[in-house]
């Protein structure tokens, strides 16, 4: 069965840094853009960043970039956020999203991990 599951949340001060994981299973992964999104309280969910299926190419919200870096490594099914410069605002549940372009119904999705960032 398909699967994506988010790590590496918790709780870091204003400027800290934290490294989120997504392990991926039951599917081909490296035949997959892979995405992280985030839900803010009393927000919509926001796409954060999104690499390509071979990691050849990056996208960045304007508000993470020069901060976030989205990685994979697609021996181990694996993809990464390292997020540094916390801020305040960019506490959210970080969700990891799977969908191959051309195929709207191959779209997959982990329950998310919670940052939150506060002194």
């Amino acid at each position: 069965q398909v699967q994506l599951v988010e790590s590496g949340g918790g709780l870091v001060q204003p400027g800290g840094s934290l490294r989120l994981s997504c392990a991926a299973s039951g599917f081909t992964f490296s035949l997959y853009p892979m995405k992280w999104y985030r839900q803010g309280p009393g927000k919509e969910r926001e796409l954060v960043a999104a690499i390509s299926s071979f990691g050849g190419s990056t996208n960045y919200a304007d508000s993470v970039k020069g901060r976030f870096t989205i990685s994979r490594d697609n021996a181990k099914n694996m993809m990464y956020l390292q997020m540094n410069s916390l801020k305040p605002e960019d506490t959210a549940v970080y969700y990891c999203n799977a969908r191959r372009d051309g195929n709207p119904l191959m779209d997959y999705w982990g329950k998310g991990t919670l940052v939150t960032v506060s002194s």
